[in-house]
């Protein structure tokens, strides 16, 4: 007997979000995806019951803005373990030791029923050491709750049952939207936590804030004259006047959007519709910037299992790691740890106090691991999501649809794609990581960092096309059928 039918009998009987049975209206769908929308904002708000304010430790810390959720809340793991387990599956699939074919229904159901049985275990050994090693998250000594005492142990207990109730709560919530809304949930979450913290960071009423820094510049509270050095210096730094911060983002906003823009376009024409044509398109930026999600979610792992392994030790061999105020300040895992911020590399700063060539290493481990991390989860994206060149060629002669001067058959349309779409698959997938370093390194506005900027400017450009592409399916019906959505 081998695994699969070991497994069958449990994964198959995962609770799952039905599928609509019929084409969904486009303002249904709209409206699952608000309320959704509505839900997550609702959850990140909901303190944790038992909690010890003020002494808390986030341990995804500069990764909060790629991988959502909030600290401190029921939403505390975020996506984390979906992405988590998503790396095992593609990591796993990718050396074909699964077994699963999944063109085939029954290995689907054992997919999507495995993918969520790593989601739990996974959401369970995220919240365990956040609650129980380390005290990272301080349970209060004694709690009163309708009537019952409750003693720190309970109290401990009922912090990891919320995180891992909020776990579950934003895996489903992320089906629901895939199947009855737009887009994906996980892109939607992160376009939420992006947005919040990006709008802070411009009109929040602090001294963090861009207007109002700018509010205090020109009022003269800062004490720095604007017409100094210094005052040049302190108008451009990410702790000033933000003007590196601004000019970034406005940049990274415009690069994806253009990026998003290039594409090569296969024309195509319907075998028995005349003059029925269109166009398929390869963008340059083709495995989308998913991916990218997966390459921070590995890095936050192992900063994740750096800090626990600091507070449960109580120190570790400083060729490992060497930790102040919780931050890795030298070793293995300040090597592993990605630069968030000019703070974090600008060597002839007092904010740096490693040596220049320390610093450099860092960088060049950083940019190494997200130039071929995004080109190598590029090609796993591309290949378990059926966007693959065999895969799509089947799509397209499923469709009806035929590469005008080539024999209407697979292995034709198969080769042309295959001229195509691995290369932009690599070359796409190792730009999106180089942006991301960039941008990390010259800082953004609200702290949200390059990446999750990234993330958010391109999961937005790709649910405005989506939505675009629904409301012509709903005017045109035809059309429906014709790239098989009915």
């Amino acid at each position: 007997m081998g695994w699969k039918e070991a497994a069958e009998p449990v994964l198959t009987r995962m609770p799952a979000v039905r599928r609509p049975e019929g084409h969904v209206p486009f303002k249904r769908k709209l409206m699952w995806t608000a309320g959704i929308l509505v839900l997550y904002f609702f959850l990140t708000n909901i303190a944790l019951l038992g909690l010890q304010g003020g002494e808390a430790t986030d341990l995804f810390g500069e990764f909060r803005s790629v991988l959502a959720g909030e600290m401190g809340s029921l939403m505390q793991v975020g996506i984390g373990p979906i992405v988590t387990a998503s790396i095992v599956l593609q990591l796993l699939g990718g050396a074909n030791l699964l077994g699963l074919d999944t063109d085939d229904p029954r290995d689907q159901v054992l997919y999507q029923g495995l993918q969520k049985l790593l989601v739990i275990v996974m959401t369970a050994l995220t919240a365990l050491p956040m609650v129980f090693a380390g005290g990272f998250l301080p349970a209060q000594q004694s709690l009163t709750l309708g009537g019952l005492e409750f003693g720190q142990t309970q109290i401990e207990m009922l912090l990891f049952l919320q995180i891992f109730i909020g776990g579950i709560l934003i895996l489903y919530m992320d089906e629901v939207v895939s199947k009855w809304g737009i887009g994906s949930g996980i892109g939607l979450f992160i376009i939420a936590s992006v947005s919040q913290r990006l709008v802070s960071g411009f009109v929040s009423p602090t001294s963090e804030a861009f207007f109002y820094s700018w509010y205090e510049i020109i009022t003269g509270q800062t004490g720095v004259s604007v017409a100094s050095l210094d005052g040049l210096t302190y108008m451009l730094s990410d702790g000033g006047g933000q003007l590196i911060a601004l000019v970034t983002t406005i940049l990274i906003f415009a690069i994806v959007v253009y990026a998003e823009s290039v594409r090569v376009e296969i024309p195509l024409s319907h075998a028995r519709v005349k003059g029925a044509r269109g166009r398929f398109p390869v963008k340059l930026i083709y495995a989308s910037v998913l991916p990218m999600i997966l390459v921070r979610a590995l890095q936050a792992n192992i900063q994740f299992m750096g800090q626990i392994l600091n507070r449960t030790w109580g120190g570790m061999p400083t060729w490992l790691g060497d930790y102040s105020a919780g931050e890795p300040t030298g070793g293995f895992f300040y090597y592993l740890n990605p630069i968030y911020s000019p703070q974090d590399w600008m060597w002839w700063t007092a904010d740096v106090g490693q040596e220049a060539w320390q610093v450099l290493i860092r960088i060049s481990i950083d940019l190494s691991f997200m130039v071929v991390g995004g080109a190598i989860f590029a090609i796993f994206w591309v290949e378990t999501t059926n966007m693959g060149p065999e895969a799509t060629a089947r799509q397209i002669q499923n469709s009806g649809m035929q590469i005008p001067g080539f024999r209407q058959n697979v292995g034709v349309v198969e080769k042309v794609m295959e001229r195509y779409i691995p290369q932009v698959t690599v070359i796409g997938g190792a730009l999106v990581g180089l942006l991301a370093v960039w941008a990390n390194m010259l800082g953004t506005i609200g702290g949200v960092t390059g990446t999750g900027l990234l993330l958010a400017v391109s999961i937005t450009y790709k649910l405005y096309e989506e939505i675009a592409e629904e409301q012509m399916m709903e005017m045109h019906p035809m059309m429906r059928q014709m790239f098989g959505r009915e």
